[in-house]
């Protein structure tokens, strides 16, 4: 424990921790770990090219159960490990949070990227705490009492979810944001015009550089972040190939303060229209 080497990125989140390796965490030093996770929100750990899919199952497992994803490709014989290959078409650039479609969206995820590009293939967090924090009182009191619809669909699957705009983490008891650009559709308790211009105000606060950190990997690096209280963007800045492997670890149910008005009724507000 004495080790452990930990090294703030930016400001705002993030850091690399070295002096250890992943396959060999116990307790002890697992509960050392989830609480810099809850500092800094994303974590890096460099060294880790001899990290079997075995080892990141297990690591990933200490925060809860895996996901297996609905559709998304998987590692044979380790369903729980989906495999994002650039040549596949797996590049997520647009802010998001994961799958918060779901009803109970991750509480984490652990990504390891096997094979980078010599440039670029960059990822990006931001901090949903400074995003919320850097909202005027007014409009802190107005999007604590509003909640979001979120959607999603994929061929045959579909899924759509309501929670609040700001969601209080379970752990720490802070307040962030909690809408983002892939998934968000709309504020259900206003108009249209308004929910847009409120959403677009928010996205750009969501992901305003000073918030933010960016992580250049190597091949074999892994990435550990709180899907609670952060975005992410893979940076497509890149043509060879990027392949990386990730756990998800299953949600809990995003809560925050009650809704303090009504869905709005109007033309074309139908509470479950989901973008296709």
């Amino acid at each position: 424990m004495s080790s452990l080497d930990v090294r703030p990125l930016t400001g705002a989140l993030g850091a690399e921790v070295r002096g250890i390796a992943l396959a060999d965490v116990d307790d002890a030093l697992f509960g050392r770990i989830h609480q810099l996770l809850l500092e800094h929100l994303v974590l890096f750990f460099r060294d880790e090219a001899g990290l079997t899919p075995a080892d990141h199952k297990a690591f990933g497992s200490r925060f809860g159960q895996l996901e297996v994803h609905q559709f998304l490709p998987k590692l044979p014989e380790h369903e729980e490990i989906v495999v994002l290959d650039s040549d596949a078409g797996a590049k997520a650039d647009v802010w998001h949070t994961d799958v918060t479609y779901a009803q109970s969206p991750p509480i984490a995820s652990v990504l390891q990227i096997l094979q980078s590009p010599e440039v670029g293939g960059d990822t990006m967090w931001s901090n949903q705490y400074l995003a919320y924090e850097a909202l005027s009182e007014p409009i802190r009191e107005l999007v604590d009492g509003l909640t979001a619809l979120h959607g999603f669909a994929y061929g045959s699957f579909r899924s759509e979810a309501e929670h609040p705009v700001v969601r209080v983490h379970p752990e720490t008891g802070r307040r962030s944001l909690y809408v983002n650009r892939m998934f968000t559709q709309r504020i259900p308790q206003l108009t249209a015009g308004e929910s847009e211009a409120l959403l677009a105000h928010l996205f750009t606060v969501s992901e305003s550089p000073q918030r933010v950190c960016r992580f250049r990997w190597n091949e074999g690096a892994v990435a550990v972040w709180d899907n609670r209280a952060t975005q992410h963007y893979a940076v497509n800045d890149y043509s060879a190939r990027r392949v990386g492997r990730r756990v998800t670890v299953l949600g809990d149910e995003p809560k925050g303060d009650g809704p303090r008005w009504a869905h709005h009724q109007g033309p074309g507000m139908s509470a479950t229209a989901v973008k296709k």
